[in-house]
């Protein structure tokens, strides 16, 4: 039985996320305009990519670019089940086209790791958009472009990321537009001066407000709202991952 799920999150420059299981359907001869991002968690997919037969498989990310001509089909009687990210050029340049056409398959369980916490994270825009950025500089250089986000040791710009990131907290996009330079290298520069990433950061500021509000009384589902996070349980799910406790029993316990 086909099952799709597809939606928009809010992370800049992702324009669809799908979560699929096929079987007996095959994808006719198609374009994207986006980076296709492709996991594959069960099975395996067979598919032409520019004329060249390719093969999508477990434990691999497969990378295909945006207007060049491809189909799919499952591999087996059985199907399988994938995970896909359509991401625009602002996170992978039209300039790698040529590469990802001779090598669409990456075999780096790192990598696949971390397109996982992708998907996981998508309802927290800045830490999906923050592994992003991680994430497909780790493509990047996988097809031989590593200067396309040149690493510079620069606190002076880590302490104007922080700075922003105290002040109201915008997206990793509209960030490195302001400091004219690419997200990832904001991430590169903020985690080498500040030993983390900017959203484990905004994250780390938040419960720490959280801490003080739920001590003034402040009931748990209003300070979460207040400090942030989406809801309770976001905050309640951060909070465990932190002190190892829940917002009420810290504060039952203070």
């Amino acid at each position: 039985m086909e099952r799709v799920r597809s939606w928009k999150p809010e992370v800049p420059g992702v324009s669809e996320v799908l979560h699929a299981h096929f079987t007996e359907h095959a994808y006719p001869v198609h374009v994207h305009a986006a980076w296709t991002l492709l996991l594959v968690d069960r099975g395996g997919v067979d598919y032409t990519l520019d004329g060249s037969r390719q093969q999508a498989a477990t434990g691999r990310l497969t990378v295909l670019p945006p207007h060049v001509s491809h189909d799919g089909r499952a591999a087996s009687p059985d199907g399988f089940d994938k995970r896909v990210l359509y991401v625009d050029q602002r996170w992978l340049p039209e300039s790698l086209t040529g590469a990802a056409v001779r090598g669409p398959s990456l075999a780096d369980a790192e990598l696949v790791r971390q397109v996982s916490a992708v998907h996981r994270c998508l309802g927290d825009g800045l830490e999906a958009e923050s592994r992003l950025a991680l994430v497909t500089e780790r493509i990047a250089a996988h097809l031989s472009l590593r200067g396309q986000a040149p690493a510079a040791r620069d606190a002076g710009l880590a302490r104007l990321v922080r700075a922003r990131l105290d002040s109201d907290e915008p997206t990793l996009e509209a960030l490195a537009h302001e400091l004219g330079t690419h997200p990832s290298h904001l991430v590169r520069v903020f985690r080498r001066e500040y030993g983390l990433p900017p959203h484990r950061y905004v994250v780390g500021r938040r419960l720490d407000r959280a801490r003080r509000l739920l001590l003034e009384g402040m009931p748990i589902a209003e300070v979460a709202t207040v400090v942030g996070f989406h809801d309770q349980s976001h905050l309640t799910r951060h909070f465990r991952t932190l002190l190892g406790t829940t917002p009420g029993a810290f504060r039952s316990a203070a």
